[in-house]
């Protein structure tokens, strides 16, 4: 695994252990690979607080029951840290994500690019591995568009790039137009409340429909 961030040199696909041969897929983790709310959800539960899916946020979504204030930022954070730290690896995996970067595999280079504190590093790469997802591993810090544009350049051939956040798609939007952009968002009851921009990110929620339109996307040239 390798760290990146703005104030760091871009990422060699050398180091990551790729030729730069083939077509490159650099994808997110969280609510992408896996159901982060509902990891974090069953975490929060052991120290009595409860997820309410009310809007696509996070602290704002935690309450001890009955009350009608979310928690406040200091005590979410402190939560959304020791989570990072100790409970990282036990989140559920999007449905049809392995399989579908397998396929995937036969045709591109897979890179993963998760942004996340630094002690979830080791746990988020074992989470990885467990669930059938050896591949290359970037931790972020920061927008993704200045990695993700750095990466697709020591590629030969067309880029996808796939997130759950509009921040990072916009991102690259900017630095790499040329780059293919997917939203997904992995839970369900997330969904209705996404933020989207379908006039210059294609929205496609679940993997087998975001597989097909991946692989179509790097067969006609990212176009």
């Amino acid at each position: 695994m390798i760290f990146t961030s703005p104030d760091r040199p871009p990422p060699d696909m050398k180091s990551l252990g790729l030729l730069g041969d083939r077509p490159l897929v650099i994808v997110d983790v969280d609510e992408v690979l896996g159901l982060f709310m509902e990891g974090f959800s069953r975490y929060l539960e052991d120290f009595g607080y409860e997820m309410r899916f009310e809007k696509f946020a996070l602290f704002q979504n935690i309450y001890l029951p009955g009350s009608s204030h979310h928690i406040d930022l200091e005590t979410g954070q402190r939560f959304f840290q020791n989570y990072f730290r100790d409970a990282v690896e036990d989140m559920p995996v999007a449905e049809g994500g392995p399989e579908a970067l397998a396929r995937l595999s036969r045709i591109a280079d897979i890179v993963v690019l998760t942004n996340a504190p630094g002690q979830a590093l080791e746990g988020r790469s074992r989470w990885l591995k467990r669930h059938d997802m050896d591949y290359p591993l970037l931790v972020n810090s920061g927008f993704k568009g200045p990695v993700a544009a750095a990466l697709a350049a020591q590629a030969s051939g067309p880029a996808a790039f796939i997130d759950d956040m509009i921040p990072n798609l916009d991102s690259v939007a900017e630095h790499a137009p040329e780059i293919t952009r997917f939203q997904t968002v992995a839970d369900s009851r997330l969904r209705p409340m996404a933020p989207s921009r379908p006039d210059l990110h294609a929205r496609i929620d679940g993997w087998d429909a975001l597989e097909a339109a991946i692989v179509q996307s790097l067969k006609s040239g990212g176009k």
